[in-house]
């Protein structure tokens, strides 16, 4: 009798019985696809099918033609206008092969046919709402709001934005037409795992002018004052009074200049607070136009800065060294039952003729060693796979 007992319970510690509990708790893991700033205005409006107003108020181009010829001059002619879903390119069939349950992008563009430019501002992001197909050819369920690009053409423009998203039922989340309508979090259901929560949230650091935060009867967006404990607390109520048992919350930043390497203790501190008091289980940062380091701080994923994924910058030097055109396709599995990271699969792109592309594997190398060389300081490593597929590993 003892015998058989024993028998009995080295089948239930067996390691294919192990392999199954695994493998069943992988199905319950929620894939949420993330990456860096989709800017779709200026230029990039140009060559879609129906291009917007190309006057722009900058100080070196009065048009937004003119991203398209510099573009051109150094990678050859976009046949325009060009179909919606040619900006993905290649990301649409690594979006198809790994079929994540969530799309979360940061949307830095109006989508809007205002006129009422925010005066003083030099850069001015525009997209006719009469291409706003070109976000559901991807078929994007989330955009983050809280950037320093919303309201580049004025409350109005911002207004439309909203209004144009809402159209085509992609949610949003970080500006509004009050303060409560801009805090309030984007809540994308996953049938059969549970929901997915996402809050925008915005810095000064980033650009953001402080005229644009929102107000309790004005509109604006979702604007930190600090990054302080106290903004943390503050954010915990928040996510306290909409998180369920279950529910992954993705705290979607943009924070932080434009080029360098560099993550504050400032900003690291934040991060590791709202995973540690606010319950956050994965930190979406952005506004680097290049990719930054990544960190798992108790279980918890955080992206610093996911880079450009797609914009109108070819042809535009003086940061070659921070490959602002190589940006990565963020897949990462979270257990809902923690909010813990369960796998984070990155795969690299290239931005060339206003379109995604599969990068090749010396830039992959590139981007691996970038990440693992900052990630000495974070601890996560890089591996690059036969393919250019890379893969984090952490203790």
């Amino acid at each position: 009798m003892v015998g058989i007992l024993r028998i009995k319970y080295q089948i239930y510690v067996s390691p294919c019985f192990i392999s199954i509990i695994r493998e069943k708790t992988m199905k319950n893991v929620v894939t949420i696809f993330m990456c860096g700033d989709v800017m779709t205005g200026r230029g990039i409006d140009q060559v879609l099918p129906y291009p917007g107003d190309p006057v722009i108020y900058e100080p070196f181009l009065r048009m937004a033609t003119g991203y398209v010829k510099l573009a051109e001059a150094v990678n050859g002619p976009i046949a325009k206008p060009v179909d919606f879903s040619y900006i993905w390119g290649d990301a649409l069939g690594e979006l198809e092969r790994m079929a994540p349950d969530v799309r979360i992008i940061n949307l830095e563009t109006a989508i809007t046919k205002s006129d009422e430019y925010w005066e003083g501002k030099e850069i001015n992001y525009r997209m006719n709402p009469d291409n706003i197909s070109c976000l559901t050819a991807a078929k994007i369920d989330c955009c983050s709001l809280a950037n320093n690009h919303v309201l580049d053409w004025g409350y109005p423009g911002m207004i439309e934005t909203l209004e144009t998203l809402e159209r085509v039922n992609v949610k949003s989340a970080g500006a509004g037409r009050n303060l409560k309508e801009a805090e309030t979090p984007a809540i994308l259901h996953v049938k059969g795992k549970g929901r997915v929560i996402v809050f925008s949230f915005g810095t000064k650091t980033s650009g953001i002018p402080f005229r644009w935060a929102a107000k309790k009867d004005s509109p604006g967006i979702n604007l930190l004052e600090d990054l302080s404990t106290e903004t943390v607390r503050r954010i915990r109520k928040e996510i306290g009074d909409v998180k369920q048992a279950g529910d992954i919350v993705v705290a979607s930043i943009h924070w932080g200049g434009n080029w360098g390497y560099e993550i504050s203790g400032e900003q690291r501190e934040f991060a590791r607070g709202l995973a540690d008091i606010a319950g956050v289980d994965v930190i979406h940062g952005h506004s680097s136009h290049h990719v930054k380091g990544i960190e798992v701080y108790a279980g918890k994923l955080i992206i610093y800065g996911c880079g450009d994924f797609i914009d109108d910058y070819e042809g535009i030097g003086g940061y070659e060294y921070f490959r602002g055109d190589l940006g990565l396709m963020y897949f990462a599995g979270v257990d809902p039952l923690s909010g813990k990271l369960a796998f984070l699969q990155m795969k690299p792109t290239q931005i060339k003729r206003f379109r995604i592309n599969a990068a090749s594997r010396e830039d992959a190398i590139f981007l691996r060693n970038i990440l693992n060389m900052e990630g000495k300081r974070l601890r996560p490593r890089v591996e690059l796979g036969k393919d250019t597929a890379l893969t984090l590993r952490w203790d």
